[in-house]
């Protein structure tokens, strides 16, 4: 594959087309975290277990944040989005496990399922 010889003008003639194709952005680029993030504290903010669940959403959330800081990645950020969305899901089926009268004691770490949040 060859660079072309003369300079992009898009850039005022200071890259190639080759520099344009490789800054682009992916096709299938993720949403952006914040509004997923807000979504999400407003629907753990209205569930039952918002005393427990929000404190520990803000704790994984603002940690997850100085990591991908460090990192510059947004994958910590996505991965807490994405442990949080399973564990709202999942709250209809576990609610109707506990009302049928099922025996929980032998319960399963839903880290073990969802994975740990890190």
């Amino acid at each position: 594959m060859s660079v072309p010889a003369a300079p992009h003008s898009a850039y005022g003639g200071d890259t190639t087309r080759l520099e344009d194709a490789m800054s682009a952005q992916p096709e299938e680029a993720r949403a952006q975290p914040a509004p997923a993030a807000a979504q999400l504290l407003q629907a753990l903010r209205a569930d039952r277990r918002a005393d427990t669940w929000v404190p520990l959403f803000e704790q994984g959330w603002a940690r997850a944040l100085d990591d991908a800081r460090h990192s510059f990645s947004l994958a910590p950020v996505h991965t807490v989005i994405g442990t949080w969305q399973a564990r709202l899901a999942a709250v209809p089926a576990v609610d109707a496990f506990l009302a049928g009268g099922c025996d929980d004691s032998d319960g399963i770490d839903l880290d073990q399922v969802l994975g740990a949040c890190t």
